[in-house]
C-alpha cells in the first residue's frame, strides 16, 4: 500500500539532447505536491547495465544520463521523491543513442536530425569562439587603459617639473633678489619633494 502522502508519478518524462555517450531526461511533477527530489532508473535492454541516480534537497526536473554506450537501447522510469516516500515509477521511455559516426553532419536526406545536431555543436563552437574573442578584447582594453593612465602620470610629471623648473628663471628675471641664492633655494625644492613622494 502508499502513503496517501507519497507524491504522484512524474509524467512527460521525455529524453533530448540524445548523443552517442549522452543524454537528457526531463519531466514534469504534478502542481500541489511537496517534491524534494527524484531517482532515476535507467537500464540496458540487454541487461548488461543499470544504473539508480537518487538526488535529493533539489528543484531540478531534468538531469543529464552520463557514460552510455553508443548505438544501445536504454530504458528509463522516473520516481519523485516527497517528504514522506517516493512516488510509484513513471511509464518505462525507451531511446537509443547515436553511433560516434552520427556526431559529424551528414548530406543524406533521411538523416536530417543528425544534420541539425552537427550545426546545434557548430552554434556551440561559434559562441565559445565569441566569448574568446570578447575576453581577449577587455584584456586589451584594460592594457590600453592601464597604458594611458599611465602615461598620463609619466606626463604630469613631466608637465610639473617644467613648470618648477620655469618659475626659477621667471623670478630670477626680477632684478631685486640675487640670483645665486634663489636659484639654489629653488633647485633643491623639488629634489626634496621628490624623496618625500
Amino acid at each position: 500500500l502508499t502513503h496517501p502522502d507519497r507524491p504522484p508519478s512524474p509524467v512527460n518524462v521525455t529524453v533530448t539532447q540524445l548523443k552517442a555517450n549522452s543524454a537528457t531526461v526531463s519531466w514534469d511533477v504534478p502542481e500541489g505536491d511537496v517534491v524534494i527530489g527524484y531517482a532515476i532508473l535507467q537500464q540496458r535492454q540487454d541487461g548488461q547495465m543499470q544504473r539508480f541516480i537518487r538526488e535529493v534537497n533539489t528543484t531540478n526536473r531534468a538531469c543529464v544520463l552520463w557514460d552510455l554506450a553508443e548505438d544501445a537501447d536504454y530504458i528509463i522510469q522516473v520516481q519523485s521523491i516527497g517528504l514522506y516516500g517516493e512516488s510509484q515509477a513513471s511509464k518505462r521511455v525507451h531511446f537509443r543513442t547515436l553511433k560516434e559516426t552520427d556526431r559529424l553532419p551528414s548530406n543524406s536526406s533521411n538523416q536530417g536530425d543528425i544534420t541539425m545536431e552537427g550545426l546545434d555543436k557548430e552554434r556551440q563552437l561559434q559562441t565559445g569562439e565569441i566569448i574568446i574573442i570578447v575576453a581577449v578584447l577587455l584584456m586589451w582594453a584594460a592594457v590600453i587603459a592601464l597604458f594611458c593612465r599611465q602615461y598620463d602620470i609619466i606626463k604630469d610629471n613631466d608637465s610639473n617639473n617644467n613648470k618648477e623648473k620655469t618659475k626659477p628663471s621667471s623670478e630670477h628675471s626680477t632684478p631685486e633678489r640675487p640670483s645665486g641664492g634663489l636659484l639654489r633655494s629653488k633647485k633643491k625644492s623639488p629634489s626634496v619633494n621628490i624623496i618625500e613622494v
